[in-house]
């Protein structure tokens, strides 16, 4: 029986940007060694596809991490919704720009393109992550294309990383995806990879990793498409009233009672008609967009 719900909600399920709280599968660790070979090859440009809720933003954050362990100068930025000419004063804030360099009377442009260029004097890559490109203003946008084009040799060590979901590539900038290295598209999670997730996120809040039963894992894959976001989700609401109501197991019949009076007022999709198939892909798609330069 699972008793004390204050004790255990918060950390379970949580679904922040914390490193604890990131579930790095095989697709996640192909998309991170993606990732890792466009800083050591000195790529250019790469870009991450796929649907609202299928772990954009937290493999961002998650690759800036790595990267920085590895001696770069990561900046994370999210570009939705931000009012236009925001954007630039916005990702210097996230670099280390030293006093003098960040009061200097100059364009926010210049203060970026002065960074760019010691960094490359240094040897140092620089890594900048644009999320939800397909949601930026039109100057962002053409910002962005520009950083992923420019040929100069003070650009020669910087990376650009945008995300886009597949509806919206056509507002990622044409230079952006010719000059991808890689296009990296990010799958769901298949009945497998759910249940992992499970144990470890029960493991990691002090609950029995069997909570869920056998039959409940395919029936979370299910009603949340595989959607990493909507698993955690439903996970949350079936795991909250196992502990209000003292459960010593949560079944499939509970998650889909759960589904049903809780899920769609808090913005899932509609029930599945039939359960998906027994084998989904489960590796990244990773596809070459252009010849790999020096």
């Amino acid at each position: 029986m699972v008793r004390d719900p204050s004790s255990h909600t918060p950390s379970a399920f949580s679904g922040g940007l914390e490193p604890a709280a990131y579930f790095c599968g095989p697709a996640e660790e192909e998309a991170l060694a993606r990732l890792e070979w466009l800083v050591a090859e000195r790529q250019r440009c790469g870009l991450v596809v796929a649907d609202s809720g299928m772990g954009k933003s937290h493999l961002a954050a998650t690759a800036a991490r790595r990267l920085g362990g590895l001696a770069a100068e990561v900046a994370v930025l999210s570009l939705a919704g931000l009012p236009e000419g925001d954007w630039t004063d916005l990702l210097l804030a996230r670099l280390p720009l030293d006093p003098a360099s960040r009061s200097e009377p100059i364009r926010p442009w210049l203060k970026l393109e002065n960074r760019l260029r010691e960094n490359t004097l240094m040897g140092r890559p620089t890594v900048l992550f644009f999320d939800d490109l397909d949601r930026a203003s039109a100057d962002a946008r053409a910002g962005v294309a520009r950083l992923a084009a420019a040929g100069e040799p003070r650009f020669a060590t910087t990376v650009v990383v945008a995300t886009a979901t597949p509806s919206g590539l056509g507002l990622v900038p044409e230079a952006v995806r010719q000059r991808a290295a890689v296009r990296i598209d990010l799958p769901g999670w298949n009945a497998d990879e759910v249940a992992t997730y499970l144990g470890r996120e029960l493991a990691r809040a002090g609950l029995p990793t069997d909570l869920f039963t056998t039959a409940a894992v395919p029936t979370i894959q299910r009603f949340a498409h595989g959607v990493p976001r909507d698993v955690r989700r439903l996970a949350h609401l079936a795991l909250t009233v196992a502990l209000g109501e003292e459960l010593t197991a949560i079944d499939a019949a509970t998650i889909e009672q759960v589904w049903r009076e809780l899920a769609p007022a808090d913005g899932f999709q509609p029930a599945p008609a039939a359960p998906e198939p027994a084998t989904q892909q489960t590796t990244t798609q990773v596809r070459p967009v252009r010849r790999l330069w020096g």
